[in-house]
């Protein structure tokens, strides 16, 4: 039986790839840093090690037996360091990862990237974005995450060989039920609470979770070694997006665009206070929000695309279940 690693099994996307895998019939080891901590797998037969992907030496427990690990546990910039130590930092821990995967024998790895690691196409090309286009290191400065996404991606795909196989994955917008450390999930409680007020001339790619992760356990079986593959749903527009949140909350949708103009004259001012840097860094970055080209994922993956609605509608009724929100029972 293929016995198989999370990484990150106590959040959002790790914790639905554990339950995908267990799906398929794999025996399933999930890492956590907390003792105790299942995220929000509830009482799924798991088998929980406790390891920390800083501290390398604790790991080898963890990866020994194993054949396949998921990493969904990537670095995420959220202190002030300067840029370039961030980045040091998430090198380290992306390389002790591939370390110990060569150390215990482990023969494929499938990384869950970002889309933030998806460059803009090129001015005057008539296509949307897909796996060809990369992020350009050093083009939002000021953007730790930017910067350590890209890092770590490459990092990863500069260890694929003969003795470990791996898969890149890019998730899109990741929305879906389980979302317990509030990725993308924060912008839609805003929407459902009629908070969301303003609205940007953006398009933004919505992905249910469930559908990423039967996506990675598929990557796993037969994605391509040195690959990536965007997993993404649908692309709209974000007041489209913002909107079909408030209408299924039944609540006011957004009522004013905010132009492109503005939010780089406020990331250009948070950027002279100290320990907003990384607040500046999110708005700079909005101007690279794209649609996406996702059919290399569902041609090799078979990725499936759950309506935008059915995903916002489960997603909302996730938090209200779980005490993050509170929304009329009449939606």
């Amino acid at each position: 039986m293929t016995t198989a690693l999370v990484l990150g099994a106590t959040g959002f996307i790790g914790g639905h790839i554990a339950l995908a895998a267990l799906e398929r019939g794999w025996s399933v080891r999930g890492l956590r840093r907390v003792p105790g901590a299942i995220g929000h797998v509830g009482s799924v037969p798991l088998e929980w090690v406790v390891g920390d992907l800083d501290r390398p030496v604790g790991l080898v427990a963890a990866f020994e037996g194993v054949q396949l690990v998921f990493h969904a546990a990537g670095y995420y910039p959220q202190d002030s360091r300067p840029v370039p130590a961030q980045v040091a930092g998430a090198v380290r821990q992306t390389r002790s990862v591939v370390d110990a995967c060569l150390r215990s024998g482990v023969r494929r790895l499938v990384y869950t990237s970002s889309l933030s690691t998806i460059g803009p196409v090129s001015p005057g090309a008539a296509r949307l974005a897909d796996e060809r286009d990369t992020y350009l290191p050093g083009s939002l400065p000021r953007s730790a995450y930017y910067e350590s996404k890209y890092a770590m991606e490459s990092e990863i795909l500069r260890a694929a060989s003969s003795e470990l196989e791996v898969v890149v994955v890019n998730p899109t917008a990741v929305f879906g039920p389980g979302d317990i450390h509030l990725a993308f999930g924060r912008v839609l409680l805003w929407a459902a609470r009629g908070w969301a007020v303003a609205w940007l001339p953006v398009e933004v790619n919505i992905v249910d979770v469930r559908d990423v992760a039967q996506a990675q356990v598929r990557a796993a079986e037969v994605g391509r070694s040195g690959q990536r593959y965007i997993l993404g749903g649908t692309n709209l527009p974000m007041r489209e997006a913002l909107g079909l949140a408030a209408q299924i909350a039944g609540v006011r949708p957004p009522r004013v665009g905010l132009s492109l103009g503005l939010v780089d004259r406020l990331a250009t001012l948070l950027s002279h206070v100290p320990g907003l840097a990384q607040a500046s860094g999110h708005l700079q970055a909005i101007r690279a929000w794209q649609g996406y080209d996702c059919r290399k994922g569902r041609e090799e993956l078979g990725l499936g695309a759950r309506s935008v609605e059915e995903t916002l509608r489960d997603s909302l009724a996730w938090f209200a279940d779980n005490g993050y929100l509170e929304v009329r029972r009449d939606h």
